[in-house]
């Protein structure tokens, strides 16, 4: 597990009390790719957020252990391996079953359309797919994690 430090002070809307939004960025199961979610996780930070990313080939406990031990505000997920129903399924379980559902659950990668509703259905805020800029991410995550989100 690495924390991406920030360089300068936060100035992204932070919840209460913390200074910042602390956001855990991961990559569930057995997907080796992480050129995108390192960019990602680099984006969130510099525009101001504490970004604990927890590395390759996490499971969703882990995930969500991690979440809960950092006390984290949001878990971005990036899943290029096809399994992300059930990867996202099983977070969103274990948050409600470890009474952190007001952890704010996105995702990433290659989610094919048809499968973006159930996402949704199933808890997933958001799904970004390959193309969405870092500043629709961040101006995203700002908006709806912590405070002045919906």
């Amino acid at each position: 597990m690495n924390t991406v430090p920030s360089e300068s002070p936060g100035t992204a809307a932070a919840p209460s009390g913390s200074g910042r939004l602390r956001i855990v960025v991961a990559k569930p199961g057995l997907d080796g790719h992480d050129r995108g979610v390192k960019v990602v996780a680099r984006a969130l930070r510099d525009a101001g957020m504490e970004v604990i990313y927890t590395g390759l080939h996490q499971s969703p406990e882990q995930i969500v252990q991690t979440a809960i031990a950092e006390d984290a505000d949001g878990i971005g997920l990036s899943v290029l391996s096809g399994a992300h129903l059930t990867l996202f399924a099983r977070v969103i379980e274990l948050l409600r079953e470890a009474d952190a559902a007001d952890i704010v659950v996105f995702g990433g990668g290659i989610i094919p359309e048809a499968d973006r509703e159930s996402l949704a259905e199933l808890g997933v805020a958001r799904i970004f797919t390959p193309g969405a800029s870092m500043a629709e991410i961040v101006d995203w995550v700002r908006g709806n994690i912590g405070p002045g989100g919906p």
